[in-house]
């Protein structure tokens, strides 16, 4: 068997391993989530975060983007939160948790509200080839 051969089988028998651990790793993490609610509340907080961050689509204006990006991201701080409330027995990290939830919630409130503000204003169309003005943006939330 010539020195490329091996290098291929090596190859191969590495990456049979490698698929094989994190084959173990999910195993290990599905098992864990079915004993342990927090663990599951937490992922699924991350997963429905992920979704709607996902769904939002460009505007072409920073600011909005921004805004309709980073309210799902707070939201989710918000559930993990409540899930630490839940399941949380630190006392330190309930009482981060709290101020998470109330500070998280605010700063939602706010960026809807600039949202609403902002929702008839046109971008800064000045820029050039932004592609600005080009699409109009709509609210996902």
């Amino acid at each position: 068997m010539g020195i490329t051969s091996r290098l291929v089988v090596l190859s191969i028998l590495f990456c049979a391993l490698a698929i094989q651990g994190q084959q173990r790793l999910h195993k290990h993490a599905d098992e864990k989530s079915a004993v342990d609610p927090g663990w599951s509340q937490l992922k699924s907080s991350m997963a429905t975060m992920h979704a709607a961050m996902m769904s939002v689509k460009a505007s072409g204006n920073t600011d909005v983007d921004f805004v309709r990006l980073m309210i799902p991201h707070h939201q989710a701080a918000v559930d993990m939160a409540k899930t630490e409330l839940m399941y949380g027995k630190s006392p330190e990290l309930r009482r981060l948790a709290q101020e998470i939830i109330t500070d998280q919630q605010s700063e939602i409130e706010l960026m809807n509200l600039w949202l609403k503000q902002h929702r008839s204003s046109k971008p800064n169309v000045s820029q050039p080839n932004s592609g600005v003005g080009k699409e109009h943006w709509h609210e996902n939330t």
